[in-house]
């Protein structure tokens, strides 16, 4: 009986209605939030008409999704160097073989001009969230993200 009530439930209130933790986590690396350090820790929430960025449980910043202007996206290659030294001390081989692996850092950035109060931010993704995170952005805001890797920048 138990079981089939649960079955029942899961039709009609998908598991993630239940979940407390919705959103995508990200990691803020600059740009315009007020009381923002670079590095920390929070969360970006699509919700029909709105984004959302929350630092534990209060709310940064509320963008409506029409006002974003621009959505970039890129990837930071970088060798894992300090990693290998570190390893290299307890074995060389090991240490060895992570100099050779890669590691990528997915950036994302918004801007958005909401009735004249313009603003911006970039924020780190995991690679799971990544794809994910960009699909919705561009979703609800009817933008096609631009690869900023792909731009060349003239002086």
């Amino acid at each position: 009986m138990r079981r089939t009530l649960a079955v029942f439930l899961c039709i009609l209130f998908p598991i993630s209605a239940f979940a407390g933790d919705n959103g995508y986590k990200i990691a803020y690396d600059g740009g315009s939030l007020q009381n923002a350090k670079a590095g920390a820790e929070m969360r970006l929430i699509i919700d029909g008409t709105n984004i959302r960025i929350m630092k534990d449980k209060t709310e940064v910043v509320t963008v409506p999704a029409s006002a974003v202007t621009e959505i970039s996206y890129g990837q930071d290659v970088h060798r894992r160097v300090g990693a290998a030294i570190g390893a290299a001390v307890v074995s060389f081989g090991i240490g060895a073989l992570l100099a050779l692996t890669k590691s990528k850092k997915h950036f994302i950035g918004l801007t958005w001009n909401d009735g004249g109060k313009k603003g911006g931010c970039a924020f780190q993704a995991s690679k799971n969230d990544y794809r994910g995170l960009l699909a919705g952005l561009e979703g609800v805001t009817g933008k096609k993200a631009v690869d900023s890797d792909a731009m060349t920048v003239k002086n």
